[in-house]
């Protein structure tokens, strides 16, 4: 059981969740500002500038870090919920089984989501 927390567990401890969680809620902030932002500021905003801003380098990194910190946010949620609430105390033998196939679940759908990101972002 402690080696399934252990390799499931992105950052290996609590207090480096706590950390990744805190870092990625910031960078997703960030970019729904400066989005948002720059919407309001460009009230007659053309595709043409849309795609201009999207082919820059560091909104590229940006847009990147920001698919990756829904990742990194999205897994040590869903790690919290599912170690705190499917418990063995609460459903029984099945409670690993079952965390660990929703998490194999959503480690495919994200693999899937960085691959998109990333062909959407860096490609031509």
């Amino acid at each position: 059981m402690a080696l399934v927390t252990a390799v499931t567990s992105l950052g290996r401890s609590g207090l480096a969740d706590w950390l990744i969680q805190r870092v990625t809620a910031v960078v997703m902030a960030a970019y729904t500002i400066f989005i948002v932002a720059y919407l309001l500021l460009n009230p007659e905003l053309s595709y043409a500038q849309w795609a201009e801003l999207f082919s820059q380098t560091w909104m590229r990194i940006f847009s990147f870090a920001v698919v990756l910190s829904i990742v990194a946010h999205g897994w040590i949620g869903m790690w919290v919920v599912l170690t705190d609430y499917i418990t063995t105390r609460l459903i029984g033998g099945s409670a690993l089984f079952l965390r660990t196939s929703v998490l194999a679940i959503y480690l495919v759908i994200n693999f899937a989501f960085i691959i998109w990101a990333i062909e959407i972002i860096w490609g031509y």
